[in-house]
Formats: structure tokens, C-alpha cells, sequence
């Protein structure tokens, strides 16, 4: 198997589930008692939260070059950033360092088109739901994506950082993810992307009245694929 680096702290309960989910995969496709070698940098969320201004962004992208450079040096042979919204800098994290970087969105993206999924909705931090990096490599894809509405970015800006990011999932929560989906579908979506690392501790992702693409998990099988020498 080959060697992995994830740049992971964005946040701690999203560098879990990739953890977890690249290593059950890898048991899957391998020996029950296998493990996914990896390299693991677990960035400060302190630094690189609720990012604004160009500037804050210029700064986010010179903290995850220099993670991406590190783990490179150490011995990685493909990257993943275990954060959606981080994905607003991919273009130079990417060009900083020699080996692969994949994309979340395009993963997602490549699923979707393959399925043949024509109308979606998007769902995720206010980033990642109102500006293009994330949006055109699904619309590459033929996927038609619904305009975000704005009270839904703001709850869900709230649920994502006010508590999915500190390992906090309430009842309250999950019925507010159910009303969404439930209305996104009335407003034409034939599917749900969760484009938040976290959505998972309050979405159903195999049990939900729509199909659910939850961004982690199709991460997560691109790189065990990559890992396993498939891509």
C-alpha cells in the first residue's frame, strides 16, 4: 500500500471520520486486520476558523502549503485536506508541492456525473455553499445545483461551528438537517451533497428521502483507491 498525508485539526471530528473511514474501507478491500498507512498534520482550528477577508484566506493557504510541504518531506505520496471548505485554497496548495493533491469536489463531482445525477443541493458552510470553487466542479459534472437559500446558511453556519466542530450533534440539529432535505426535494433536488466533513453526525447518509453524496466518505474511498495503488 502506499502512503498517504492528511492534513487533517479542520477539525478534530473531521480528521476522526477520515480516519476511521480510510482504515474500514482499506479492511474491506484487504485483510480485517489491516491498516491504512498514513501521515497525519493536525492544524490549529483555532487559526484558520471562520475565515473572511482575502487576506485571512492568504494566510489559511500559506498554514496548508507549509502542512502540505511537510508531509511531502516526510514521505506522502498523495494529499488529501480532510476539510470542504479548505478547498478554497486547493489551487495552491497544489501547485506548492510535486505530489497528487486530491479534490474533494471533484470526487464528488465524478460519483454524481456517474450516476447521472441532473438537479442537487448543496450543503455546507456559507463558503462552500455561495462561492464557485466548490460549485463549478460539480456543474462540470452536467450537475444542476440549486441557488442556497439564506436562512439555510445561516443555520447552518451555526450547527456546523457552533457545534458539529466540537464533537456536539443534538436532536434539534438532526430535525432541522430533515426539514432541509425534506424542502430541497420539494424545490426539485433529485439529490443531497453534504459538503461539511461533520454533516454526518446529524444526517442519515443511507436512510434519508433523497440519495445523500456525503462528501467524506467518497473522499475517503478516492484515497483508499489511490492507497491501493487504483488511481
Amino acid at each position: 500500500m502506499r502512503k498517504l498525508g492528511l492534513i487533517g485539526g479542520m477539525s478534530w471530528v473531521s480528521t476522526r471520520t477520515y480516519y476511521e473511514q480510510i482504515n474500514r474501507i482499506v479492511q474491506q478491500r484487504t485483510d480485517r486486520i489491516a491498516s491504512a498507512p498514513l501521515l497525519i498534520e493536525s492544524l490549529d482550528f483555532s487559526q484558520l476558523y471562520a475565515l473572511k477577508s482575502e487576506e485571512d484566506w492568504e494566510r489559511a493557504a500559506g498554514v496548508l502549503i507549509d502542512s502540505a510541504r511537510r508531509l511531502e518531506a516526510a514521505g506522502a505520496g498523495a494529499l488529501v485536506i480532510g476539510a470542504n471548505s479548505m478547498h478554497r485554497v486547493y489551487d495552491k496548495v497544489a501547485a506548492s508541492v510535486e505530489i497528487p493533491v486530491l479534490h474533494i469536489a471533484e470526487c464528488v463531482g465524478e460519483r454524481m456525473g456517474a450516476d447521472q445525477v441532473k438537479c442537487a443541493a448543496l450543503l455546507g458552510t456559507s463558503n462552500v455553499m455561495t462561492e464557485s470553487f466548490y460549485r463549478r466542479r460539480l456543474v462540470a459534472q452536467g450537475v444542476d445545483l440549486l441557488p442556497p437559500d439564506p436562512a439555510t446558511i445561516e443555520t447552518l453556519d451555526r450547527i456546523i461551528y457552533d457545534e458539529l466542530v466540537l464533537g456536539k450533534a443534538t436532536r434539534d440539529s438532526e430535525r432541522a438537517l430533515k426539514t432541509m432535505i425534506t424542502l430541497q426535494e420539494q424545490n426539485g433536488a433529485d439529490a443531497i451533497v453534504l459538503a461539511c466533513t461533520e454533516l454526518d453526525m446529524i444526517v442519515d447518509v443511507d436512510a434519508n428521502v433523497l440519495p445523500i453524496y456525503d462528501s467524506t466518505r467518497i473522499h475517503a474511498e478516492k484515497a483508499v483507491a489511490w492507497i491501493l495503488g487504483e488511481g
